[in-house]
């Protein structure tokens, strides 16, 4: 179902690089590093045909590659927050070695853009322009995952301490969220299943949503406890080693991106970005429905791809090679905004 062909251009620990095959070449442009979030597949940044931010981009002539965090085995039980900032930190360099240049666009998808945002403000002279979609930035603004694991019933020392969170727990989390959405999705199916569009969609996302996988142990007890509970990041006293992560430090232009009915990513939680940076261009771009449809739903395709990859192709000097898909009828929804995957 993937809509891209592409190559591995480096490997390190479970993580790899790939770089979309197109008809950009290196060097001709600065290039754009897609950064899926830490604990799910990264393909629903390419899911299929007419759902995949990584073809719009590929579409609109920019040089893009993505962080393919890969799974954690029982062993990377010890692999932690720092490790996963140093990992991306890692791939930046890689990017901008294989391109030759010295700077890079970034787009982060839920904790990846969290974890994009430290980068920016830990590395500033390497990202030229920087898009969150839908990553939490101010977490006291969580919702209800925040009530979740509040810290006076949750304990994620504890919850970590038998070793990787198995993908089937941190489902069951997420699931609690939306707990009617299970049955939803199948009576919205329902409705659709005569349109073949619809169905494959369907079939796409489920696919992906039930290719779930663990969150390290040791990243994970420091993400809940440092960010959803203490809320350290925003109020800039979270530290990268002995690096203290300022996020004023971002001057790049930046681009905030929430959905409306997000209940993973709220969109006060993102937009906080725009309070703390020092970004010299901020914008902001709302999409009707959820933390997934945000992504490969059809409201993304019809509002979201055209606008994030003329903002990106302007900021990185990538000239168009093929016109930007466009449809006058939105397609189906089945699937994205029902299935309730995990971010």
């Amino acid at each position: 179902m993937r809509a891209c062909d592409h190559d591995t251009i480096l490997t390190n620990g479970f993580s790899r690089l790939i770089r979309f095959r197109g008809q950009a070449e290196p060097g001709k442009s600065l290039p754009l590093l897609l950064v899926p979030s830490l604990i799910n597949r990264w393909y629903v940044l390419d899911l299929h045909e007419r759902g995949s931010v990584a073809k719009a981009f590929v579409d609109a002539g920019v040089d893009t590659y993505l962080l393919d965090w890969g799974i954690a085995n029982d062993e990377d039980r010890y692999f932690g927050w720092d490790d996963a900032v140093a990992r991306l930190n890692r791939m930046v360099r890689a990017v901008r070695r294989f391109a030759g240049t010295d700077k890079v666009g970034m787009l982060g998808y839920c904790v990846g853009g969290t974890l994009s945002a430290i980068h920016a403000a830990l590395e500033p002279d390497t990202v030229h322009a920087f898009a969150n979609l839908a990553g939490p930035i101010d977490f006291s603004l969580g919702g209800m995952l925040r009530d979740l694991v509040d810290p006076r019933w949750f304990d994620p020392a504890a919850v970590a301490a038998a070793g990787n969170l198995p993908a089937a727990q941190m489902q069951s989390g997420f699931i609690a969220l939306r707990p009617t959405g299970q049955i939803g999705k199948y009576v919205s199916l329902a409705d659709k299943m005569h349109d073949p569009v619809a169905r494959a969609s369907f079939d796409a996302l489920e696919a992906w949503a039930s290719d779930n996988i663990p969150f390290p142990a040791a990243a994970y007890e420091r993400y809940i406890t440092e960010m959803y509970q203490q809320n350290l990041l925003v109020k800039g006293e979270h530290y990268v080693g002995a690096r203290r992560v300022d996020l004023s430090r971002i001057t790049c232009p930046t681009v905030t991106i929430v959905a409306e009915r997000d209940n993973i990513c709220p969109p006060q939680a993102a937009l906080a970005l725009d309070e703390v940076s020092s970004a010299s261009e901020k914008k902001v771009i709302r999409i009707p429905g959820g933390h997934v449809g945000a992504v490969v739903g059809s409201k993304a395709r019809k509002h979201l791809y055209p606008e994030i990859t003329k903002w990106f192709a302007d900021k990185l000097g990538a000239k168009t090679t093929r016109a930007l898909l466009e449809t006058k009828t939105e397609e189906p929804t089945t699937g994205p905004e029902a299935a309730s995957p995990a971010p």
